[in-house]
């Protein structure tokens, strides 16, 4: 969440941000208007207040009595009005909450300007698409011939873009979990395993409502909201906490499956198990001061960079335009892993610094050392890595001319000796 002083102060600079982002910017003029509206609200009942507090003393004074029912008359006639406008108040506020927290955050000075995703910027790529002496396949012709994917099981037991894994199939989507786990672990990130349901104040703290409240899945009886992404409990776990300065960074990895009500285009990525309702992802978040970000953005994209070396895929990185910047990020590299068989490149990690964006909505902060005012501390997400797209280009990366799966070296002592996936006979 923006801080309302800057929209108040500096309207055209949050103007100029929303521009950027191809949005409107009538938001900042309706802030503008509650805020003043708000302010003078509560002068007039500050006013009021005092005139009370001023006739209540001289009542308790006064010796007439007709002179003292006829002020006290006068001040239950104030004390209603008090009561009248601290609910105007009380509305003015939830009208301004509910504006300012549908805000997006500010670009980095560092985020290219573009109008939607075909400007994002191609910033590296690590190793050439890898050649075939054969016509690689797609994992959705893999997975069925393999039988480690199975459409039809999914579809009978949900619907549509629901699949199930079976043998060895289910068990190198186990590995890789595992793998990325202890993996971050190494690079320095404590493991959290978190609720996999939380109350719709963590979704707001983390910046997913109201904004995204009909890509979530909810109990219709009860405040349960299944988690979109392990970074909404992550950011949920120090609601209202101080840090000192000498506990941050703080940096957590945790695994989560995903839920989202994703409005899927038909004819768009129909086949296979690319985009789905639920999915599998590890996370990394991170807590700093200000101060650390920058380094903590680059140290954070360098360990999802090193997932996908560690793998042996061919990768790039992208940073976002303004215009394909998420909600929450002032800027974003997407790492994208090359997948042969479907011949494109997919997403399986986002990294951002998010700022003071969450922290502000969460009332995170941290205590500076040299004991001056506490100050919001700043947050970094990002998925190390996201599944099933990762996946994915195992699947297709490894295979071999008589349609088999060469278990990527890393992930072989979580597969039970499999070093191989082949058709069962």
């Amino acid at each position: 969440m923006l801080d309302i002083a800057l929209i108040r102060e500096n309207p055209d600079v949050v103007r100029e941000a929303l521009r950027k982002r191809q949005m409107d910017t009538a938001a900042v003029d309706q802030v503008a208007e509650l805020d003043v509206k708000r302010r003078g609200l509560l002068t007039e009942v500050e006013t009021l207040k005092a005139e009370r507090n001023r006739v209540s003393k001289e009542i308790g004074r006064m010796k007439e009595k007709d002179e003292r029912e006829a002020k006290i008359a006068e001040m239950r006639e104030v004390g209603d009005r008090i009561s009248a406008l601290d609910e105007q108040v009380r509305q003015v506020d939830v009208d301004l909450q509910a504006l300012v927290a549908g805000i997006p955050n500010l670009p980095d000075a560092r985020t290219p300007l573009g109008k939607d995703e075909s400007e994002n910027v191609v910033v590296r790529q690590h190793g050439e698409k890898p050649q075939f002496n054969f016509e690689p396949k797609p994992h959705w012709d893999l997975g069925t011939e393999l039988d480690i994917i199975d459409f039809e099981e999914g579809v009978k037991i949900t619907g549509s873009r629901f699949y199930v894994l079976n043998g060895a199939g289910a068990r190198l989507q186990r590995a890789l979990i595992a793998w990325m786990l202890d993996l971050h672990i190494r690079q320095g990130y404590k493991e959290k395993y978190t609720p996999f349901m939380v109350k719709g104040d963590t979704l707001y703290a983390s910046g997913q409502l109201p904004k995204f409240a009909d890509n979530l899945y909810r109990d219709h009886e009860e405040d349960f909201w299944m988690v979109p992404t392990a970074e909404v409990p992550l950011t949920g776990i120090h609601i209202d906490d101080v840090f000192t300065e000498d506990q941050l960074p703080r940096r957590y990895t945790a695994y989560t499956p995903c839920f989202r009500r994703e409005k899927m285009s038909a004819g768009r990525d129909v086949r296979g198990i690319k985009r789905g309702h639920q999915f599998d992802k590890v996370e990394m978040y991170i807590y700093c001061t200000p101060e650390q970000s920058d380094a903590e953005l680059d140290k954070m994209l360098a360990d999802a960079e090193q997932t996908c070396r560690d793998l042996g895929l061919t990768y790039r990185v992208v940073q976002l335009c303004t215009g394909d910047l998420g909600f929450n990020a002032a800027v974003t590299y997407d790492v994208e892993v090359w997948a042969p068989g479907c011949g494109e490149w997919l997403e399986v990690s986002s990294v951002s610094k998010v700022g003071d964006f969450q922290p502000r909505r969460a009332n995170i902060k941290y205590r500076p050392a040299d004991g001056s005012k506490t100050r919001l501390v700043h947050t970094l997400n990002g998925s190390g890595l996201g599944l099933p797209r990762t996946l994915i280009a195992v699947l297709e990366n490894y295979q071999q001319p008589d349609g088999s799966i060469v278990v990527p070296e890393v992930l072989r002592p979580w597969m039970g000796g499999v070093d191989v996936i082949r058709a069962e006979k």
